[in-house]
């Protein structure tokens, strides 16, 4: 079992950045890839950036250049750098951790979730 909980969310005008925390409590933080997910009012779920147990990263085409995925085995904690952010980013963020050795490309292979942090671009 993993707990999630994430923070950073908040209030942020076009142009300006945040940075999301995913901090993991539990089974060994590194044997988890983490996934970064968002939905928007009325709007499916979108994933938006994963890093594997191997520090391998991908991003969703519409945040590449814009947003930094990294972790912390130390502080088993995930982070999630957003810049240049605009108002069609405006989402609950929600962060997510997939097994060691899943096909944590695919947004099924995640499997333990946080309770989501929101985050506001105002125009």
């Amino acid at each position: 079992q993993v707990q999630l909980v994430e923070s950073g969310g908040g209030l942020v005008q076009t142009g300006g950045s945040l940075r999301l925390s995913c901090a993991a409590s539990g089974r060994t933080f590194s044997n988890y890839a983490m996934g970064w997910f968002r939905q928007a009012p009325g709007k499916e779920r979108e994933f938006v950036s994963a890093i594997s147990w191997l520090r391998t990263t991908y991003y969703t085409d519409f945040v590449k250049g814009r947003f930094t995925i990294s972790r912390d085995s130390a502080k088993k904690t995930a982070y999630l750098q957003m810049n240049s952010l605009n108002p069609e980013d405006t989402a609950v963020y929600y962060c997510a951790a997939a097994p060691y050795g899943s096909a944590w490309l695919a947004p099924s292979a995640y499997n333990y979730w946080g309770q989501g942090t929101q985050v506001t671009v105002s125009s």
